[in-house]
């Protein structure tokens, strides 16, 4: 995906790695590639808190005050929804990246995003359930339990957006449940995230470190 670009510095090959043994290669090749992949995850569930903070500033204008819609440039649109978050830029490198060509309102990213995250999350899923380290068997399987978990809020996050034609997609009501389901979410996440820091990853810290900074995106919430 486009947005683990943000990580480009941590997919470099490790210049120790020609001494180490084919299964010491093959152990520290499956690590990456499940860091990068949560951390990645990770990224787009706070691409969805974004979405949802300006769905919440558009919930409190009047219908004349909203800006969302008055824009018919998808650029334009992310970069107003993106406004509103603390870090602005990645905002809207990170949506812009998932090429949205329909409507450009904040319900229509929001739903969008949503769809990105569940896909990527039943892959990952499916990536840990493949893996075979005895040595982080435990927190493995701790974390395809908490991403079935956060797959489920996820999911009655994007149920209620389902509506019958020239029904609205969202209420304060519906923004107030998806808030607390997404929560949970990241809360399942995070914990997946400390049981993977037995795993002893040398890219761990690093890839901790993008994530604090994205995850201030979000509580964008409390920003607007």
């Amino acid at each position: 995906m486009e947005s683990i670009k943000l990580f480009g510095g941590y997919g470099k090959v490790n210049p120790h790695l020609e001494d180490q043994s084919p299964h010491q290669q093959q152990s520290a090749s499956k690590r990456r590639i499940l860091i990068l992949s949560v951390a990645s995850i990770l990224l787009l569930t706070l691409i969805i808190g974004i979405a949802l903070a300006s769905l919440i500033h558009e919930s409190n204008s009047e219908p004349d005050e909203s800006p969302y819609l008055s824009s018919s440039n998808p650029a334009e649109s992310i970069k107003t929804v993106c406004d509103v978050t603390l870090y602005p830029s990645s905002c809207f490198t990170s949506i812009s990246s998932l090429n949205i060509s329909t409507k450009p309102d904040p319900e229509v990213i929001f739903k969008l995003s949503l769809q990105v995250s569940i896909a990527e999350l039943k892959n990952l899923s499916s990536l840990l359930s493949s893996f075979n380290d005895v040595n982080s068997q435990a927190a493995l399987k701790d974390c395809v339990s908490q991403f079935d978990d956060s797959l489920s809020k996820l999911n009655d996050s994007l149920s209620a957006m389902e509506v019958g034609p020239g029904e609205k997609m969202l209420n304060l009501e519906k923004v107030n449940d998806i808030q607390t389901w997404i929560s949970a979410a990241m809360t399942d996440q995070d914990t997946c995230i400390d049981g993977l820091e037995e795993m002893g990853s040398k890219f761990l810290d690093e890839i901790k470190a993008k994530i604090e900074r994205f995850s201030f995106l979000f509580d964008a919430k409390s920003a607007v």
